[in-house]
C-alpha cells in the first residue's frame, strides 16, 4: 500500500507541475489524503449565524440582509435581470433568503458577484448551489482568480486571458465548475476544476484553454437539492511546484492535487473570489437556466457545511 501511494503522489507531482491538468483523475489524491473533512468551522454556527465574525473567516455572505450584492465589490446583472432573491426552502440550513441566477439564452450570459479580498498563503472557498430541475449544460462556474493587486488597474489582471497561457507574475485561477463532458454527462455534468497558471499545457489547437482537473468516477451532480460545494487553494513557493488544490461536496473530500506551480512571483496571491453562473448556447439548449446560491464563505481554514 506504502508503495501505491508513493506512486500515486509521484504521478501527481509530475501531472500537475508539468501541465495538463488531470482530466481523468490519475492523480487525484483524495482517497489518502489528510485533509479535513465532514464538519469544519462553520458546524459550532447554525446556518451561518455569526460565522463572519470568526477570526479565521475572510468574508461571508449569507444574503439575509441587505441590499442584494452590498457586501461585493462588483456585480453582473445584465437589464436587472439576472440577480434576485430567492427562498431556499427548508431542505439545508440556509436561512430565509438566497441568491438567484437566471440565465436566459438570447437575451444573457448569466451573472454574478465578484468580491476582492486580502489574501492567505492557502484559502477555502465555500457556498451552497442548487441547479434548477431542467438547468442545462453551465458554461462557467465559481472562479477564484489571482491579481497583481487590490486596486486600480491591478486588481483586474487576473481577469480575461481565456486561451492565453499565464505569464506567473500577473494571473492564475482555478474554478469549481459542472463539467458536461462534451454532452457525456447528463446536464449539469459532474464536478471539476478549470484552472488556468503558467505550467499549464496548450489545447490541441494550440491555445490554452483552462487545464481540467476532474473524478470522472464521482456521481452526477443533482438537480433540485442543495449541494454544499467546498474547495481549497494553497499557493506554491514560487520556484517550486508545491501548490495544492482540493475540493468537498457536502462535507465530502472528492479531489485533492499536489505538484503545481501556480506562480513564479511571491506578489501575486488569491485574491478575488466570483460567484456566479455563466451559460453560453454552445452545448446548452434549455431557454432559462436558473442556479442558486446561498451562504458563500472566505477563510483561511476548512470551513465545512452550515451548523444546524
Amino acid at each position: 500500500m506504502e508503495i501505491l501511494r508513493c506512486a500515486s503522489v509521484i504521478t501527481a507531482l509530475v501531472t500537475a507541475a508539468f501541465g495538463g491538468g488531470d482530466p481523468e483523475g490519475k492523480a487525484n489524491l483524495a482517497a489518502d489524503s489528510t485533509l479535513p473533512a465532514g464538519p469544519g468551522l462553520a458546524a459550532g454556527f447554525p446556518s451561518d449565524a455569526g460565522l463572519a465574525k470568526h477570526d479565521d473567516v475572510i468574508f461571508a455572505d449569507d444574503f439575509e440582509t441587505g441590499e442584494l450584492g452590498a457586501t461585493w465589490d462588483d456585480s453582473r446583472n445584465d437589464g436587472g435581470k439576472v440577480l434576485s432573491f430567492a427562498e431556499p426552502g427548508v431542505s439545508a440550513p440556509l436561512g430565509k433568503r438566497c441568491m438567484r441566477v437566471d440565465a436566459t439564452l438570447g437575451q444573457n450570459t448569466g451573472g454574478g458577484l465578484t468580491k476582492w479580498f486580502q489574501p492567505a498563503d492557502t484559502v477555502f472557498v465555500r457556498f451552497y448551489a442548487r441547479f434548477g430541475e431542467d438547468c442545462d449544460y453551465v458554461h462557467h462556474f465559481v472562479t477564484l482568480r489571482a491579481n497583481k493587486g487590490l486596486t486600480g488597474k491591478d486588481k483586474w489582471s487576473g481577469f480575461g486571458g481565456a486561451g492565453l497561457k499565464p505569464e506567473g507574475d500577473e494571473r492564475f485561477s482555478t474554478a469549481i465548475e459542472p463539467w458536461g463532458n462534451w454532452g457525456k454527462s447528463p446536464p449539469p455534468g459532474r464536478w471539476n476544476f478549470y484552472s488556468y497558471w503558467s505550467g499549464m499545457s496548450a489545447s490541441p489547437d494550440g491555445k490554452f484553454w483552462g487545464n481540467s482537473f476532474a473524478v470522472p468516477a464521482a456521481p452526477a451532480i443533482p438537480r433540485g437539492k442543495w449541494i454544499c460545494v467546498e474547495f481549497m487553494l494553497k499557493h506554491n513557493t514560487p520556484g517550486e511546484a508545491d501548490g495544492e488544490q482540493a475540493f468537498w461536496i457536502d462535507g465530502t473530500l472528492q479531489g485533492h492535487w499536489k505538484g503545481i506551480a501556480w506562480r513564479k512571483s511571491p506578489a501575486l496571491m488569491a485574491n478575488a473570489l466570483t460567484l456566479e453562473s455563466y451559460v453560453t448556447d454552445r452545448w446548452t439548449k434549455h431557454p432559462v437556466n436558473r442556479v442558486d446560491f446561498d451562504n458563500a464563505v472566505i477563510a483561511r481554514r476548512y470551513i465545512g457545511p452550515a451548523g444546524k
